[in-house]
């Protein structure tokens, strides 16, 4: 099956042509034929399985086979991060090349009145975060009477960051007569209730999103929690196949204190989290992307919607709190079939958490320690033995101090 059994505009096929999209990906094959027949959808689906495209490819189809007349907003789409909204703009922009359809995108942290300018000249498709478009709509810079459509992306995330409130006021502002697309991997009952109000015979879609990519090698290392940056570093020296590195940790203070010794024991390391300013997220996103820094040290909600397609290791330096955040997290590597690494530090005090994600595996996760590294002297949580770190192709102990691109004091801080 490819795109063109969808029966797309011929200037959408070109773009997909164009940006070398052959076969559709399953939330693809479910979700555009159900979306061009107009009704509403809950959809299950991370990040990585071509979600956007599923619910951006209908939405232009229908705004090139329906024009509008006047300036007005037709398309809303909603998400949680800026980073979010930036990749789904950048998707609307590639699909939509070949036509005139305008779109523009809104979050804070950058200058208020450039993003007026761009909702008052008039644009088709507004991608935004809940805040900044409150502020704008509470202006009256945005015009959203005769909407079509509207896109919650990672609703389940939106809700843990509490903008259950400002998603209400935005959806109570918008004609009745209107499609909701709704993407969400997780339910809780505020969701739900947000889908019994809000979504009108909605019809469900899934693909199976906790189930991680097979390619995927999984291993958990034991380490006192004084000791997880000295393992990181060593760790790291010892990992020679490296395309780029995720590293998470649970709080925004420890990724800075732990991007900082890394940064100290040589290593060019980019940092995402909420305190950061826009402009620095945005220049450390794409330097990650170019290649230019090889590591990423980030919290959960900033990293959400994170698609770089070549991230060969995933580290969680802080264990997740749930099994389905560490699919989401190991969910970054591994992709289009290239093999990928999950490593998780874990202390005495995580055996619940990794019995939940060996559960949710359906396997028990290797145990390893390092080869070389003096640990403290330290309990395994679940009595098994073992493995030293050495036989993995791209892991060996090194003999020098660094290796490769990882080696090497940066000439000055970013």
């Amino acid at each position: 099956m490819g795109f063109t059994n969808f029966n797309l505009d011929p200037r959408l096929l070109k773009s997909i042509h164009e940006a070398n999209y052959t076969i559709p990906t399953a939330i693809q094959k479910q979700a555009i034929p159900v979306c061009m027949e107009g009704s509403d959808i809950i959809g299950t689906a991370a990040t990585g399985t071509g979600k956007t495209a599923a619910f951006v490819l209908p939405i232009l189809n229908r705004l090139l086979n329906t024009p509008a007349h006047g300036k007005h907003t037709r398309v809303l789409i909603v998400a949680p991060t800026r980073e979010l909204a930036e990749q789904n703009r950048e998707v609307i922009k590639t699909f939509s090349s070949h036509t005139n359809i305008r779109s523009a995108v809104v979050y804070g942290g950058v200058g208020f009145n450039s993003q007026k300018q761009a909702l008052t000249d008039g644009t088709e498709i507004i991608v935004c975060c809940p805040g900044r478009m409150l502020d704008h709509m509470g202006q009256g810079y945005v015009n959203l009477k005769k909407l079509e459509i509207v896109v919650l992306d990672e609703a389940d995330r939106m809700l843990d960051m509490g903008f259950l409130p400002d998603i209400k006021r935005i959806l109570n502002s918008l004609p009745p007569e209107r499609q909701t697309l709704l993407f969400s991997a997780t339910f809780a009952p505020d969701l739900v209730a947000l889908i019994n109000h809000y979504l009108k015979n909605a019809k469900r879609i899934s693909v199976d999103t906790e189930a991680p990519a097979e390619t995927i090698d999984h291993c958990f290392y034991p380490v006192p929690d004084h000791q997880k940056t000295d393992l990181l570093i060593a760790l790291l020296k010892t990992i020679t196949d490296q395309k780029s590195v995720l590293i998470f940790t649970r709080t925004k203070r420890r990724a800075d204190i732990l991007e900082d010794r890394l940064y100290k024991a040589g290593f060019v390391t980019g940092i995402l989290h909420a305190d950061r300013s826009q402009s620095e997220r945005k220049k450390e996103l794409d330097n990650f992307r170019s290649g230019k820094i090889k590591m990423m040290v980030a919290t959960d909600i900033a990293a959400r919607g994170l698609d770089i397609e070549s991230i060969s290791h995933v580290i969680n330096y802080d264990i997740p709190d749930t099994a389905v955040n560490y699919i989401h997290r190991i969910g970054r590597t591994g992709r289009a079939e290239r093999s990928g690494d999950a490593i998780t530090f874990i202390s005495a005090d995580d055996e619940s958490e990794v019995r939940d994600i060996e559960r949710r595996l359906g396997t028990t996760v290797e145990k390893k320690r390092l080869e070389g590294f003096e640990y403290s002297k330290y309990d395994v949580p679940t009595g098994r033995k073992f493995t030293q770190s050495r036989g993995r192709s791209g892991m060996k102990t090194p003999k020098t101090p660094m290796c490769g691109s990882w080696g090497g004091k940066k000439r000055g801080r970013r």
